[in-house]
């Protein structure tokens, strides 16, 4: 291997060459990534922006990161042309020559100024006091610049990223904006006349700031992903902007919802109608029918029947008026209040009709049943029995007389019905001949 120095052990001439061509590559690596770095659209638009908050303070630090990167660069190239300036004078190289290579490949042949933490990114700068230089090997000043390459990078391409995705979303929501309010307006919902227009007022300033605030910050806007060494690791932040696009979706809904009610408001309007005057002319009956009931029906309460509500009219006049008038967004809720109080309304007129023609109903069943058992009792010919003649006869006048006392003609109904089921039940035979239910031979 030969002698040593403060590098180590002096490399051969087939070592020295193939340092010469790793350090070569990996000179032509960083040269590649540098440029690219410095051609990249995030890094222009960091270098032209006016940028504010978190972005700010750290492009400042990233800004001197990467011209010390540069100035590392330089001093990496300078160290590897001597390296391969030295190795060319001479094909075969003499041990004096070797020695010095393995001095420039292997020891620290790289002096840099520059704070400690330079190579963190910690603001480095490349004025001061000699004191402040460092020494590197070529491989040492490599894995610096990776690391300081790394941090720029990542700042450039988070940047990047923000500025890529939400700008432009924004923008495509602000026109979403424009036009939900083109509709807003032409169905009457503007600021201070309906909730709806102030949310357009208040989501088209947030959208206002948050552009604004996206572009000039736009790492206030980044999220890195958790466990991630890789650069632009993570993605952009996007929550203020969906919590707006949310609520304009809640406002389009309700903005559809008026013109759904400007497009249906006659049809809508039409039924209501249909339906308050079927619930009018039930109540109409049910009064008709409480004067029958109280002629005909003895000792019976009846329910007292209301008369049309005015409330519900008077409102139908306003719809009307909003319709007229063109004052969707005011006729949208009070139609849908009206819809579900008239249905209300006829569903309490048929229950009052109900209620007050039972002892009407009950009247008409009691006669039914008691039709029905003397056709049961005429089939089985029994109709001529005395008995069942008397009984029916008072049922029958007592339930197509006026005012009928339903209680007595239950009572009477009951009576036939207990004496046609003795009469109905089937003879027994014996030695002194049949018998009738009530024990007649």
């Amino acid at each position: 291997m030969g002698s040593t120095g403060p590098a180590g052990p002096v490399m051969d001439r087939d070592e020295v060459d193939r340092a010469l061509a790793r350090l070569g590559a990996e000179h032509e690596a960083i040269e590649t990534s540098l440029l690219a770095l410095q051609d990249h659209a995030g890094r222009r638009l960091l270098e032209g922006a006016e940028l504010t908050g978190t972005t700010r303070e750290r492009w400042a630090r990233t800004d001197a990161s990467i011209s010390v990167l540069w100035a590392y660069f330089e001093r990496y190239a300078q160290v590897l042309r001597s390296a391969r300036e030295l190795r060319a004078r001479r094909r075969w190289s003499s041990q004096e020559d070797l020695a010095r290579l393995t001095e420039l490949l292997r020891g620290p042949s790289v002096t840099v100024p520059g704070p400690e933490g330079a190579e963190t990114g910690a603001a480095p700068v490349l004025t001061g006091p000699a004191r402040l230089s460092r020494q590197f090997t070529l491989e040492e000043l490599v894995s610096v610049m990776n690391d300081l390459y790394a941090s720029s990078l990542d700042l450039v391409v988070s940047a990047d990223a923000v500025w890529s995705a939400l700008p432009a979303r924004i923008d495509l929501l602000a026109a979403e904006l424009q036009r939900t309010r083109g509709l807003a307006h032409s169905v009457g919902v503007r600021p201070g006349e309906h909730p709806s227009g102030d949310d357009l007022e208040r989501i088209t300033r947030a959208l206002t700031l948050l552009r604004e605030q996206v572009v000039s910050d736009p790492l206030a806007f980044w999220s890195p992903a958790r466990g991630s060494s890789a650069p632009g690791g993570g993605r952009p932040d996007t929550g203020r902007y969906d919590r707006q696009a949310r609520a304009l979706e809640e406002v389009r809904r309700e903005i559809d919802a008026v013109l759904t009610v400007r497009q249906d408001a006659e049809a809508r309007l039409l039924r209501l109608r249909d339906v308050l005057s079927r619930a009018d002319r039930t109540l109409a009956e049910a009064r008709s029918a409480r004067g029958e009931v109280l002629a005909k029906i003895a000792a019976s309460e009846v329910p007292a029947v209301s008369g049309p509500p005015t409330a519900l009219q008077e409102q139908l006049a306003a719809a009307s008026e909003y319709r007229r008038h063109a004052q969707w967004h005011r006729l949208s809720p009070l139609l849908e209040a009206l819809e579900q109080r008239a249905e209300d309304e006829l569903l309490r007129a048929r229950e009052s009709l109900t209620a007050v023609t039972a002892p009407l109903a009950v009247r008409a069943e009691l006669r039914g049943r008691l039709d029905a058992y003397k056709a049961k009792v005429a089939r089985h010919g029994l109709a001529e029995d005395p008995l069942l003649i008397e009984r029916y006869d008072l049922a029958r006048r007592m339930l197509w007389s006026a005012p009928c006392d339903l209680r007595a003609a239950e009572s009477a109904v009951l009576r036939y019905q207990r004496a046609a089921a003795e009469v109905l039940v089937p003879r027994v035979p014996d030695q002194g001949g049949a018998v009738d239910g009530r024990g007649n031979r």
